[in-house]
Parts: C-alpha cells; sequence; structure tokens
C-alpha cells in the first residue's frame, strides 16, 4: 500500500503528515487531545484499501513543530491548520474523521469555515465543554469508593502532575478510554508522547473537567446549521457517554448514530470489525 509522509508548513510552523493507500475521496483524520499525537488513530488506515488516508500531528506535538507560544492554542488557529493540510494535500474533496477533541475541532470547521467536507464523521466527542463535565462528573461519581476519594484527594492537593495522579487514572482509563488490555503499542505511544502543555493549558489537568480555555466552547444550539452526512459514534462505556453522543446526533439532520458494543472512547480501536464496516458503508453512500 502505498505511504508518503512528509511536513507542510501552517500557521505557526509546520506539521508532520502521513498518507496511507491511494485513490478514492481521501479521509483526513484529526487526533484528540487537544495535544495527543496521531498515533493512536492507527486502526484507521484498514480503510486505505478503499481510499486515501492521511493522519497529521497537529501543530505542538508529535511529530510537528513543537513552538513555545500560547497564542497558538486557539480553536480559531486549529481551523486555519486544518486549511492549511487540505490546501497543501490537495484535499479538497474529502471526508473528515475526528476522534474526541479531534472531533470538536472538526463539527467547529463544518460550522465556520464555508469549506464543508463530503461527510463528517466523529468518535466520542463532546458537542459542549459544559456537558463534558456533566457526564464525566457522573462517572466519577460511579467509580469504587476508594478510586474515586484517591482522585478527589489527589485533585484537592493539586497533585494532578504527578505520577500519583497518574496511577490513580489507570482503573477510569481502562472502563471508559481503551478497554484492549494490553494496551496497543500505538495506544501507548500517544499517551507518552501526549503534548501536555497544550491539553492543560486548553483542556485542563484534569479528566474530568474542561477548564483551560476551552471551559466555554459549546455548539449544541448550532448542530442544526451541519448540512453534510454526518456519523456520530461512541462506545457503550465512553468516557464522552453515550447519552451525549445521542443529544449531538439527534440536532445534527443529517446524521447517523453508531453506539458500538463492547467498547468506549477509542471504539474504532477497540472494536475494528464493527466500527470499519459502519465507516465503510457511510462513506460510500454520502458520496452516492
Amino acid at each position: 500500500m502505498k505511504v508518503d509522509e512528509g511536513h507542510v508548513p501552517v500557521p505557526g510552523g509546520n506539521v508532520w503528515y502521513r498518507s496511507v493507500g491511494e485513490g478514492g475521496v481521501p479521509l483526513l483524520a484529526l487526533h484528540g487531545g487537544p495535544g495527543a499525537p496521531s498515533d493512536y488513530l492507527k486502526p484507521l488506515e484498514q480503510l486505505a484499501d478503499r481510499r486515501r488516508v492521511v493522519f497529521y500531528d497537529q501543530l505542538g506535538c508529535g511529530k510537528s513543530d513543537i513552538p513555545d507560544d500560547r497564542s497558538l492554542w486557539t480553536v480559531e488557529r486549529f481551523m486555519d491548520e486544518l486549511d492549511a493540510v487540505r490546501d497543501a494535500l490537495g484535499l479538497d474533496r474529502v471526508h473528515l474523521f475526528g476522534s474526541s477533541w479531534g472531533g470538536m475541532l472538526a463539527m467547529q470547521y463544518v460550522l465556520d469555515k464555508g469549506r464543508p467536507p463530503v461527510s463528517m464523521i466523529t468518535a466520542g466527542s463532546p458537542a459542549s465543554s459544559r456537558r463534558w463535565n456533566e457526564i464525566c462528573q457522573e462517572l466519577l461519581d460511579e467509580l469504587p469508593d476508594d478510586e474515586r476519594e484517591t482522585i478527589e484527594r489527589l485533585e484537592a492537593e493539586d497533585k494532578m502532575l504527578t505520577p500519583e495522579y497518574e496511577e490513580a487514572l489507570g482503573p477510569f482509563y481502562r472502563r471508559h478510554v481503551c478497554r484492549l488490555d494490553p494496551w496497543p503499542d500505538y495506544v501507548v505511544r500517544s499517551f507518552d508522547r501526549m503534548a501536555t502543555p497544550i491539553y492543560h493549558y486548553m483542556a485542563g489537568p484534569s479528566e474530568f473537567r474542561i477548564i483551560g480555555t476551552l471551559r466555554d466552547w459549546d455548539v449544541m444550539d448550532r448542530l442544526g446549521e451541519i448540512r453534510i452526512p454526518a456519523l456520530i459514534t461512541c462506545g457503550e462505556f465512553d468516557e464522552c457517554r453515550p447519552v451525549h453522543t445521542r443529544e449531538v446526533a439527534e440536532r445534527i439532520p443529517s446524521s447517523r448514530l453508531e453506539i458500538i458494543p463492547d467498547a468506549s472512547h477509542l471504539c474504532f480501536a477497540e472494536r475494528p470489525e464493527v466500527w470499519m464496516p459502519i465507516a465503510n458503508e457511510f462513506m460510500a453512500a454520502a458520496e452516492a
């Protein structure tokens, strides 16, 4: 299968990309975080037997430039970055995929940029920071008492940047982020190379509350403006709970909701035998 890698210029620096496969209407994949490199999206290469699949590390993480400039970490600049990647790689007619934060970025891009893709696919992506905080608090409340109390104690002691806090989150991650055991190398790589300065600045140090610059981000009331086919997916045990994913799908006129059983936040990696055929069928229908 044809593979191409390189760097392209975007506002603020250069970003690394990887292109797998050729032909068809390409799929451009947006990773989460903000600041989680695209390694964990590797399962999407399975879609490259029918189309070109393109990944890139957003500025500030992975193999892309890592400037020390907080003024670059805005939703608007990340949308301009997406435009620059499309232009550089000839992705005018394209499907757009977003995981978690990548799906948030995709929704905002479709709403604001006036350059709609053929379709949009999201996986575990909220449409409101406020709702994310609410549903994650529900998950925190449902944890066993000892796990919840340890997490709350460490947060109260401002120890969210310590190995102890990371260890305390382990059981939550294994239930609601990735249920594969052990975690695949490509998932581990993304977590190990997380660009924490961007993540903490835009989202915050806690997994359960968005308190950074994205704290007021909300497109719930605008979802009805999305007029392209949209596939909204999540896992049965996703930290972006199905109750909210359903809210998102219900507000987008031409949407399809798929809740992947026995999966969580990385549903496309946990249950590829379920997720990939759904994505292929959806994109084929959108093209038609």
